[in-house]
């Protein structure tokens, strides 16, 4: 199996949902499938059916984070340091030709959101950005639009 990168608050995260669908969501379930039962012929109740498909969900979702945390190679950003980007560093982003600014915190794939400003280690920008130190510039083809050039303005462990 392949180990999976991932920061200690991606595994906390993980956990807690983890925790949440074991504690919460399966017992208020089973909760919801009886009561279905209860309204007689099973072919016909779309109650039954839906808590059916959400039950089909909440065991999908714990069987792949049971999967993803014991495949979990915890590596803790706070610890390390040095001038080239690397798993989990948070590096501030200027694109050229504009004054945008982007911060990007370079995480594990279970814990990429890029709302939240973390991108997946394996993304395009995060392979491009790997190795690189502050002051340097990063090329990259976007997906079905024109080459973007970025600056690195700060790398940082945090």
């Amino acid at each position: 199996m392949d180990r999976v990168p991932m920061t200690p608050g991606g595994q906390q995260k993980l956990r807690d949902e983890l925790r949440h669908l074991k504690e919460v969501e399966r017992p208020k379930n089973a909760l919801d499938l009886g009561t279905a039962r209860e309204h007689g012929d099973l072919k016909e109740n779309a109650e039954y059916h839906a808590a059916r498909d959400r039950q089909s969900f909440i065991e999908g979702r714990i069987k792949e984070i049971e999967s993803s945390l014991s495949r979990a190679e915890v590596i803790d950003p706070s610890k390390l340091s040095g001038p080239k980007i690397r798993f989990g560093a948070t590096v501030t982003l200027s694109l050229e030709d504009s004054d945008t600014e982007v911060t990007y915190q370079i995480v594990g794939p279970t814990e990429a959101n890029i709302d939240e400003g973390t991108i997946n280690v394996s993304a395009p920008i995060a392979r491009a950005l790997l190795g690189k130190e502050e002051g340097d510039e990063v090329q990259l083809q976007t997906p079905g639009g024109p080459k973007r050039c970025y600056e690195i303005l700060s790398v940082v462990y945090k």
